[in-house]
């Protein structure tokens, strides 16, 4: 089957969408979060950084599947529509952000081991650890970067 992928700006009219793909890719990347986090994250995610982050999204056949939200040259957030996870959706937009931002860092949860795989796979490289979250839960963080 063939696919036509397609990168664009974020919308406003995006928000809706990207915080459906985020807390599905949430709910099944970071099982280890309670609900009522996940809850208060969303609500960050679609009044605080969905505005403030450069945003960009993939589009599959016209049907929004990810987005990749850029600080600067910090990745704040990639998520893909579970349904679609393992199509290249992911790689697509690191390599797109690289484009814009040739060095690239994050921090990915240590226990998210295919989050881990992922970023391995693009040649992201760890370069510290730290053991709480942005909410200063003990999951650890792993920094990368490119």
């Amino acid at each position: 089957m063939k696919y036509d992928l397609k990168i664009r700006a974020f919308l406003p009219e995006d928000s809706t969408r990207l915080v459906a793909i985020w807390r599905a890719a949430s709910e099944k990347g970071h099982p280890f979060l309670a609900h009522a986090q996940l809850d208060n994250q969303a609500t960050l995610v679609a009044d605080h950084y969905l505005p403030l982050a450069e945003t960009h999204v993939a589009l599959r056949n016209g049907e929004i599947v990810g987005f990749i939200s850029l600080l600067d040259q910090t990745i704040g957030g990639l998520f893909v529509d579970p349904y679609h996870h393992g199509t290249g959706i992911g790689r697509h937009l690191v390599e797109h952000a690289s484009r814009l931002h040739p060095r690239l860092e994050l921090e990915v949860y240590t226990i998210n081991e295919s989050a881990r795989r992922f970023y391995d796979r693009l040649g992201f490289v760890e370069t510290g650890r730290r053991p709480t979250d942005d909410s200063g839960l003990p999951f650890e963080l792993i920094k990368l970067v490119r």
